[in-house]
């Protein structure tokens, strides 16, 4: 086959895989995509930053302020009655209420609000029960409105409130992160179709018809774009309060601005800790889910809501066939970094084009595309790889060893024997452990991510101290490290450089300790075990080869650690370390011992010594950070 047929061969399948991962995902498949989207779109959001939003909706806050004062939750009714009664009085465009008024309470109080609720233009929430966790269409369905979520049946509120009032859905949709990010307009019931609360305001609060059309709404002579499911995508404009946001508390003590509620959409919801609904969203773990739903209102009656409509989801197929296709081509088109750096290139163009694009009101789906783009593109960059590997096996085969080290000395000494150590060397040696306590039980607590910066920081702090002192680490051992000092030969320095690192670490992780917050910091320490001896050196490994140290030498350094806890110490030394490094002291810093331990594993006592900073942890950490 020539290589030009291989390249039609490479682009068609590569079309098909695109339009597949499409049509799957767009099918309902696929759903792992839908977590991936949700945090791109987190992450795209936060890039566009916050935005002020219109400023059409107040939102009156049931808050601890009003519960504190009341004493319970949820607000009695008559305390309901006076909120929106006083509201009224300052003539809004429409009332809100986010509150499922569903159950009877102290007849007066019922009564009393039921009166209440016939003085203005008001809007009740209900809300939609489905019957199992998710949404789910009924099989068979036909017509526009088959893609409708469809419920059980309607919690609809209390005849005596609804005789008085507009009643909306308020159920929102959350994608697999828990975040919202969209709401849908329109429900159904076998027999009914009902319109969502914040379509219900919007519709009341502009006063204009509202027009149902195949794939979009109209309200007025305005589109609405939605997504395929007369969803309506949403975008946040910053962290909870961002939208005007006063506390129902400021009506009881006839404080309420009048220009808050003046000719506006008036939104009562709770955002009582623990007695309201709360959701994720980008800028904020927990936002009320009252502000969720006068994003939602905002975007309807401003107009400003991102559009993913059926002419993105085409954009979107175009994306994820076009895109892995481009840059096949390119990788065929030059079998050379010339052809990654323009791959890499239309890509950076890519994300930029879908940010931008997401930026200024479009949302562009990212998974989708990557999902289409990604796997193809590193196939055939393997296969690429693979064959041009064939006519470089010698060259490859020695940058392969290269990279598996990290230290310089190393690498230096592979590139001028490809051989080294290819057979087990016996020599001197010193040996350096450190290890983290309290990080399992730690990583127990705390997000993920927090847990990876804490390790991406503690192996940096281990990586310079290694570095600038000429040792060698052979490998991190999840929150240890094990740090070789004598290759690629024995020195007369080794020990003095494994105790200098050695020192280096307990000062510097220290420091860094002391700077994490008192909820990380105060759970964490550390261990450092270092030993001098004979060790066995040799490359283990096939494909991926490295260097390890083995032999009584390695097991004392990491007893040595354990060894340091016992005593109530962070740095043990052994005497065979000491008297190889010449060590004579430092007015820095405090040796205490000698004390003969027993090993675990190993028969026999060891001559151990302790060592401190002499200034105590807070002038060590001011050395620490002078040295960084």
């Amino acid at each position: 086959m020539t290589r030009r047929v291989q390249i039609l061969v490479a682009l068609a399948l590569t079309a098909l895989w695109g339009a597949g991962i499409f049509a799957a995902h767009a099918g309902g498949h696929l759903r792992f995509l839908d977590r991936l989207e949700a945090t791109l779109t987190d992450w795209r959001t936060q890039v566009r930053g916050v935005q002020r939003p219109p400023d059409l909706v107040t939102i009156v806050a049931i808050d601890d302020t009003v519960v504190k004062r009341g004493g319970s939750y949820p607000l009695p009714r008559a305390d309901l009655a006076r909120v929106v009664d006083t509201i009224v009085q300052f003539k809004p465009k429409v009332v809100a209420i986010d509150l499922l008024l569903v159950d009877r309470s102290a007849a007066i109080g019922d009564a009393t609000l039921a009166n209440t609720l016939a003085t203005g233009p008001m809007v009740l929430a209900a809300a939609a029960i489905f019957p199992s966790a998710s949404e789910n269409v009924a099989p068979g369905s036909a017509g526009p409105l088959a893609v409708l979520p469809q419920a059980e049946r309607f919690l609809l509120p209390l005849p005596a409130f609804a005789d008085h009032a507009e009643v909306g859905i308020v159920n929102v949709a959350t994608g697999q992160s828990g975040s919202p990010l969209s709401v849908p307009m329109l429900f159904r019931t076998r027999d009914k179709v009902e319109l969502s609360f914040p379509l219900r305001v919007a519709t009341r609060a502009l006063d204009k018809p509202l027009t149902i059309a195949p794939d979009h709404l109209m309200l007025g002579d305005r589109a609405v774009p939605t997504d395929s499911d007369f969803a309506l995508p949403i975008t946040y404009y910053g962290p909870r309060r961002t939208i005007r946001t006063v506390s129902a508390q400021s009506i009881f003590d006839g404080t309420l601005n009048r220009a808050a509620i003046e000719n506006r959409i008036v939104v009562i919801g709770a955002s009582v800790a623990g007695g309201g609904d709360f959701y994720p969203t980008p800028f904020d773990s927990l936002m009320p889910g009252v502000e969720v739903v006068s994003t939602a209102i905002t975007h309807l009656v401003a107009g400003d809501g991102i559009v993913r409509d059926h002419r993105v989801h085409i954009a979107d197929a175009l994306a994820a066939i076009l895109l892995p296709m481009l840059l096949v081509g390119l990788l065929a088109w030059r079998r050379s970094a010339l052809g990654i750096m323009a791959a890499a290139a239309v890509m950076i163009a890519w994300a930029g084009l879908n940010t931008y694009a997401f930026t200024h009101g479009v949302w562009l789906n990212a998974a989708t595309t990557l999902a289409a783009a990604v796997p193809p593109v590193a196939i055939f960059a393997g296969v690429q790889l693979w064959a041009g590997g064939r006519r470089t096996q010698y060259l490859a085969a020695k940058s392969r060893s290269l990279a598996q080290f990290q230290a310089p000395a190393v690498q230096e000494w592979l590139a001028r024997d490809p051989n080294f150590l290819s057979k087990p060397v016996r020599q001197d040696a010193a040996i350096v452990f450190i290890d983290l306590s309290g990080f399992t039980s730690l990583s127990e607590r705390i997000d993920p991510d927090a847990l990876q910066e804490i390790l991406q920081a503690f192996h940096a702090r281990i990586d310079k101290a290694a570095v600038d002192c000429g040792g060698m680490i052979t490998g991190f051992l999840g929150d240890g490290a094990m740090i070789l000092f004598g290759l690629p030969a024995a020195m007369p320095d080794d020990a003095a450089r494994a105790l200098k690192c050695a020192i280096d670490l307990h000062r510097g992780v220290e420091h860094w300790i002391a700077s994490r917050p008192s909820a990380i910091g105060g759970q964490l320490g550390f261990k450092i075990g270092a030993h001098f001896g004979e060790i066995v050196a040799s490359r283990l490994g096939e494909t991926h080869q490295h260097i390890t140290a083995t032999g009584d030498t390695v097991n004392v350094a990491s007893r040595l650690m354990e060894v340091a806890v016992r005593n109530d110490a962070r740095l043990a030394l052994s005497n065979a370390l000491l008297d190889t490094a010449d060590f004579q002291g430092a007015p820095d810093g405090v040796l205490s011992g000698p004390l003969l331990a027993q090993v675990r594993g190993r028969s026999g006592v060891v001559t151990v010594w302790f060592w401190r900073d002499r200034d105590g942890p807070k002038q060590a950490a001011a050395k620490a950070e002078a040295i960084d």
